[in-house]
């Protein structure tokens, strides 16, 4: 079977990567990335002999032409940074409405077998109480989530418009190796590792639901296996935590001290809980592996003991 991964050489690209690689070696892996300042080819460094990597760009369909016909294509090319649509949104409709829209074109003339597209929670919103379901309204409030919904609906639209074999996953926030420092767990532990004030919106209080990297992986190719064309799958472990105290426990796993922390302003527009309900996607037989302490434990390990993936990106550290 011929794969393509898209933004293989981002921080849930290339866990996928990795991942594919190990459990199904005798298929042809391309890693299709245009190595922005997030998705690098260090990432793929031990695995570099095992996969085809073609540099491109999904927002231009000529560089989508390098690749030919594929089986399977999973879509992780992304703007994610919600600070960095702020600031700057233009790059965020490029890639995430944009390049979802040539991939989609992509699939229908080289009548590709199926597309998993890798969304987010974020595109549901804000929820005080219960936990969204895959068919709830979307209610983004960033640029950033607001391009992924977009890309989502541009999904939803050719499967049926013209029968395009699509899948959408939405997962909850990832952690674990590779993950790039600008986002709040490798950031923090990189900050406290060198003994720098962390910086905390608002007062820390704001919910995320954690799912560890590799559990997300193992869910979205049991997707690709076992799900339904047309369908959306939330991912999520189930284990919500306040900012403010997984930042505690970066602490406590690092010896620092908790007067460390620095809280700042908010950001505008900043959601206070994200929940996502996960009976559809349990269904299919998932469930997380990781608890959020193990895990957590060992991300901050991993980058106690990878300093050479790392210190090229930590200047300002």
């Amino acid at each position: 079977m011929r794969i393509l991964i898209t933004g293989g050489a981002g921080f849930i690209g290339c866990n996928f990567v990795r991942m594919m690689v190990n459990k199904y070696p005798y298929d042809e892996i391309i890693v299709f990335d245009n190595l922005t300042y997030s998705g690098r080819i260090e990432n793929l460094k031990d695995i570099k002999d095992k996969i085809t990597f073609i540099k491109g760009d999904i927002a231009n369909p000529k560089d989508l032409e390098k690749i030919g016909k594929v089986d399977i294509l999973y879509n992780f090319a992304a703007e994610t940074h919600v600070d960095n649509s702020i600031k700057d949104p233009e790059p965020f409709i490029k890639s995430n409405i944009l390049g979802v829209y040539n991939l989609l074109e992509y699939v229908r003339k080289y009548d590709i077998d199926k597309f998993v597209s890798i969304s987010t929670d974020e595109v549901y919103g804000s929820i005080v109480e219960g936990s969204f379901k895959e068919d709830d309204p979307l209610d983004p409030s960033s640029p950033y989530s607001a391009s992924k919904a977009s890309g989502d609906l541009l999904c939803k639209s050719y499967y049926k418009t013209y029968g395009a074999p699509v899948i959408v996953t939405r997962s909850s926030n990832n952690y674990g190796p590779y993950h790039f420092p600008e986002k709040l767990i490798p950031k923090m532990i990189l900050l406290a590792m060198h003994d720098k004030p962390l910086p905390i919106y608002n007062d820390g209080t704001n919910i995320r639901d954690w799912t560890y990297v590799l559990d997300n992986c193992e869910a979205i190719d049991l997707v690709s296996k076992k799900g339904k064309i047309g369908e959306v799958y939330n991912i999520a472990a189930n284990d919500e935590w306040k900012n403010i105290d997984v930042v505690k426990l970066i602490l406590k796993y690092l010896n620092k001290p908790e007067s460390l922390i620095n809280f700042v302003e908010d950001r505008p527009g900043h959601d206070f809980r994200y929940s996502i309900n996960t009976e559809k996607i349990r269904e299919l037989g998932w469930k997380p592996s990781m608890d959020f302490e193990d895990g957590l434990k060992a991300t901050v390990e991993w980058y106690i003991n990878n300093r050479w993936w790392w210190e090229p990106l930590a200047k300002g550290f």
